[in-house]
Formats: C-alpha cells, sequence, structure tokens
C-alpha cells in the first residue's frame, strides 16, 4: 500500500448536502484529525435542514465528532433533494464559505455519487476551490453508488466504534431508516480496511492530486 503524508493540517473544511451526510462519510477521519491535533480550525457547510431539529442534530453531532476542535458550522435552509432547482443560492453558499477560510483539506461529498443533491454540491466546489487537496468521501443508501476509491484513511478499532456510536446517538431523525445502522457502517469500514491492510478505514475519491517528490 502506497502511503502519502498531507503534511501540516490547520484548517479543514467538511461539507455536505444534508446534515449528517459529513459524519458518515468522514466522521472517522475527523475524529483521527481532531484527536491528533487540538485547535484544529473545522469549517462546516450544510446546505439543508437549516432552522429544524436536524440543525440541532448536526451542531451537536460535529461538535462530537470534532474533539477540541475550533468548529465553525453553518446551515443553510435549502429544500432536500430539490438542490439543482437552487443551484445559485447553493453557489453563493460555497463562495460564502471560500472567502472566509484557506483550507489544507477539504472534506465533500464524491462527484460521482448517485444522489443529486451530493453530486451538485461536489460539482460545485472545484469552482471555488481551486487549488485545494479535496477528498471525496462515500455514503451507503439504496441508490448502490460505491465504486473503486483512491485514498484511505485507516481507522484504529476504537474510532471505528466511536464513529459508530455517536453516528446512532446524535441522529435519532435517521434510526428509522433500513440502512442507518451499526451493521451498515461497520461493515463498509471493515471492506475499506480489507482494501487497504487496516481493520477499518475510510475511502475517499480524489479527482486530481498534486505531488512534490523532490521537495
Amino acid at each position: 500500500m502506497i502511503r502519502l503524508g498531507a503534511g501540516p493540517l490547520d484548517r479543514i473544511v467538511a461539507v455536505g448536502a444534508h446534515c449528517d451526510d459529513i459524519a458518515i462519510g468522514a466522521g472517522g477521519t475527523l475524529l483521527t484529525l481532531c484527536q491528533a491535533r487540538p485547535g484544529v480550525r473545522v469549517d462546516a457547510l450544510v446546505l439543508c435542514g437549516g432552522g429544524s431539529e436536524r440543525e440541532d442534530e448536526e451542531q451537536a453531532a460535529l461538535t462530537a465528532f470534532c474533539p477540541g476542535a475550533d468548529l465553525r458550522l453553518t446551515v443553510h435552509k435549502l429544500p432536500d433533494g430539490r438542490l439543482p432547482a437552487y443551484w445559485e443560492e447553493a453557489k453563493a453558499a460555497v463562495e460564502e464559505l471560500r472567502e472566509r477560510t484557506e483550507p489544507d483539506l477539504l472534506l465533500a461529498p464524491r462527484t460521482d455519487d448517485a444522489h443529486q443533491d451530493h453530486r451538485g454540491l461536489a460539482q460545485l466546489l472545484p469552482t471555488a476551490f481551486r487549488d485545494h487537496l479535496v477528498l471525496g468521501y462515500e455514503i451507503v443508501k439504496w441508490d448502490g453508488d460505491l465504486g473503486r476509491p483512491t485514498a484511505y484513511q485507516p481507522l484504529s478499532p476504537e474510532i471505528a466504534e466511536q464513529k459508530v456510536q455517536l453516528l446512532q446517538e446524535h441522529y435519532p431523525s435517521q434510526r428509522h431508516r433500513p440502512w442507518y445502522d451499526r451493521e451498515a457502517f461497520l461493515g463498509l469500514a471493515r471492506i475499506r480496511g480489507i482494501e487497504c491492510h487496516a481493520r477499518y478505514a475510510e475511502a475517499f475519491a480524489v479527482t486530481k492530486l498534486t505531488l512534490n517528490l523532490g521537495g
């Protein structure tokens, strides 16, 4: 397995179309990063769920997933499942986020995600964040769109278990969904772990990466 380090990560941006997207796709990575770098700044943007119980869930969840971090969360009120019709509003939210941060790493949905809200947000990000390391996270769902990832963040068994526990604890509004359970989350993490010679892992798509092999 080829291993590359990203260097110092002092500022992280995490974006999701819906409350819980970030935690499902990259919750273990956030736990790993924040525990290793106390005080790291995390700017989080979510496009849907503002002003509802879901915003309260997201605030509590990301606070738990980013222990010791300087977390700055913004949740907008765009309609769930309608992002293509609200392209201008979504683009304005992304550009506003860009104006206030210069991240070392950006966690976002994959550009080939089957959900139109996820995919639309992922396609918007390069219009504002043009020279940044972007890791596209995956979200297990009915559509069956899981592919062949190109980057992995190994997770310790403790972090993997903590991620599942926090997902169950902080998003009660989602517990009724047939795919929202321990077996789905831990099972996918185990498969991704096998693929990168670890017990557990989260996997990401990388669209573009510049190397500095002579530095």
